[in-house]
């Protein structure tokens, strides 16, 4: 199956000279978030998650029924302010302005091994910072997968695990 024919490509949103790919036309075709989920698991399995980590909020629509297929558990990166408990939190810049992630502080046990989901890879700084923030948590990241990747903005540079994506564009 052509994953690309059910990712609908939105000029100028959310704003002007950007190029969105907007997976909410795969997720409402069974088959193709099937298909999808289906070939990301195959890439996963190889490095044997005890755990996987979905990227607010787009992430999660990946990462967790990833987990139950695979059966890890899965945890989630999110923004400030959105998570109970205990939190360990990692500020981090982006080239346009500055953000924060936050995981429970109890999310993954020291040394398990984790890999970071999310749904597209632009420049890196989100899924780079996922990253360093569970190592913080003590968990040995194995790799990150996304189901999209803009090759282009050569996000894959500032990760420092092994990457994959199913879909790549170069422009």
């Amino acid at each position: 199956m052509d994953l690309k024919a059910h990712i609908r490509a939105v000029p100028d949103f959310p704003k002007p000279g950007i190029l969105f790919y907007d997976i909410s036309t795969l997720l409402r075709d069974a088959d193709a978030w099937q298909v999808a989920v289906t070939r990301m698991a195959d890439v996963i399995r190889d490095y044997k998650p005890d755990y996987l980590a979905g990227m607010e909020s787009r992430g999660f629509l990946f990462a967790a029924p990833l987990a139950l297929k695979l059966g890890c558990g899965f945890t989630m990166l999110r923004k400030p302010g959105k998570l109970p408990g205990d939190v360990v939190g990692l500020d981090y810049t982006l080239e346009y302005r500055s953000d924060r992630i936050e995981a429970q502080a109890d999310a993954v046990p020291p040394g398990a091994r984790v890999v970071v989901v999310d749904d597209l890879l632009a420049t890196g700084g989100t899924l780079s910072a996922g990253i360093r923030l569970l190592r913080q948590l003590g968990a040995d990241v194995t790799a990150a997968v996304t189901l999209i990747e803009l090759s282009f903005l050569s996000g894959r540079d500032l990760i420092d695990v092994p990457f994959a994506s199913l879909l790549q564009y170069d422009s």
